[in-house]
């Protein structure tokens, strides 16, 4: 392995003993410098004895040890800020600036078959908590560990917060550092396609150890952010079919997401999710000492504030060795309603709630109905005041089993190790994002509906629910 360290010259700073590798594309070595000076790749001008390093080839650069590079580039915040220019009409303006001006999000660079991890990285970006939590957390990026990939990550979305569209190059890096499997690449030297929902277990699996959890003046019995506003908690009952003396076993089990399995009943997401809470199993009965069927029965102690459900849509096919996709279409709902997963005790706590929506929902209808009566007149609109979506003793839980669909993570193709993954995400009340790599564009509400299934066209692998807030009015007072 051509593997050297070299000492790194930038303005007065030098970095010893930085390690190059040049099996590497030089845009990982330049991710390296990014690490350490800040200066993104798109800044860098990188001398090695007179010779400027490209982004994609190590050819006529000659790499020694304890040899001294040369980087030339600013940070962001060194560059002198832009004269204001004046205001331009829409009607002048190019699709780049439109974007711009629309507030459209950044999109992420392809890196050869990284979509799998855009698509995870937009959808996450959803999620207002979680961007905060990162923006709290502290470190660079030393070593490779969790706490290097919740930093990459951290980064990422800052840049991607101003408007600049550079590829994931960190982020990437330290993911196949620590996940070899996603540095594998194919005959002709690109990256191999990877499981998007795969990435997205191992990227939240890095922030459970790191981020720590929201206080705000609120008990919580979890210690980390995850476990707080992604993690629910299954209560489980072992029951024996074939011996009705022996004890009926209780136990609990946290997740980080519900999976929807696809059989040839299930034609709604709900069903799938329902169909799995209840399942028989083979185990050693200790009555009969032998094995025995049980009934597994499973029912949600506790909602996490986002929730996150998988479509398992792949299954090995062992004679193509593949993991090949169900195409079946699936619907899934813009609002979904977790309150048939739920333990007889947190169904009697989420009625309180519940009714409270339910009181609020009757009035907005009956208020719709008047002002249609009175030829349309909005009048004087009330200021609304948003309520606590979790439990007052348990900060990022769902106290209602109310969500809103907020991402949708879609695949296209026929198996997990090829084809196309995107992001689909919520903007307004009635347009979202289509954040397919670099190209982002606004897409129709009713349009993600039609990524259930049932062809090649984009098919919905990972949804991401977010809490439904109730907001009523407040009395007396006008915005």
């Amino acid at each position: 392995m051509p593997l050297f360290k070299v000492n790194i010259k930038w303005g007065r700073e030098t970095f010893k003993e930085v390690e190059v590798n040049t099996d590497d594309d030089p845009l990982v070595f330049k991710a390296q410098l990014y690490a350490l000076t800040g200066v993104i790749p798109e800044r860098q001008k990188v001398m090695f004895k007179g010779s400027s390093l490209k982004d994609d080839t190590w050819n006529g650069i000659r790499v020694e040890n304890n040899g001294t590079v040369l980087l030339m580039g600013s940070k962001e915040e060194d560059l002198p800020t832009e004269p204001v220019v004046k205001p331009r009409f829409v009607e002048d303006m190019n699709d780049s600036e439109l974007a711009s001006a629309s507030n459209v999000p950044a999109g992420l660079a392809n890196l050869g078959n990284t979509c799998y991890m855009n698509a995870t990285v937009q959808c996450l970006k959803t999620v207002p908590e979680l961007r905060d939590a990162l923006r709290n957390f502290k470190g660079g990026m030393s070593g490779i560990s969790a706490h290097t990939v919740t930093a990459a990550l951290r980064d990422l979305y800052e840049l991607m917060d101003k408007g600049l569209s550079i590829p994931p190059i960190m982020l990437l890096q330290v993911l196949q550092m620590i996940f070899p499997r996603f540095a594998e690449k194919n005959e002709n030297g690109t990256f191999v396609q990877q499981d998007a929902n795969e990435c997205w277990t191992e990227i939240v699996r890095m922030l459970q150890q790191k981020l720590e959890s929201v206080n705000n003046d609120r008990p919580s019995s979890n210690k980390y952010f995850v476990d707080q506003f992604f993690g629910g908690v299954f209560e489980v009952e072992l029951k024996c079919d074939e011996a009705g003396n022996e004890p009926v076993s209780k136990s609990e089990e946290n997740f980080l997401q519900l999976s929807c399995f696809i059989s040839q009943d299930v034609k709604h997401m709900h069903t799938g999710l329902l169909s799995k809470l209840q399942e028989k199993i083979t185990k050693h009965s200790k009555v009969l000492d032998r094995d025995a069927i049980f009934t597994r029965t499973s029912r949600i102690k506790r909602l996490p504030a986002y929730l996150t459900v998988q479509f398992v849509r792949f299954y090995y096919k062992e004679k193509e060795a593949i993991n090949a996709k169900i195409l079946k279409e699936v619907k899934y709902p813009f609002e979904f309603d977790a309150y048939d997963l739920c333990t007889p005790q947190l169904q009697n706590d989420l009625k309180p709630m519940r009714d409270r929506f339910k009181e609020y929902d009757d009035k907005k209808a009956m208020v719709a109905k008047l002002k249609k009566i009175q030829d349309g007149e909005d009048g004087d609109k009330e200021d609304f005041e948003k309520q606590p979506f979790y439990f007052e003793n348990d900060l990022g839980s769902n106290n209602s089993g109310l969500y809103t669909l907020q991402a949708v993570l879609t695949h296209r193709g026929r198996s997990s190790s090829s084809g196309h993954y995107v992001a689909w995400v919520k903007h307004t009340d009635d347009t979202w994002m289509k954040c397919d790599d670099d190209v982002v564009t606004p897409v129709p509400k009713e349009s993600i509906l039609k990524l259930c299934g049932g062809g090649d066209w984009h098919v919905a692998y990972v949804l991401l629910y977010g809490p439904r807030i109730l907001e009523i009015p407040v009395n007396g007072k006008k915005p």
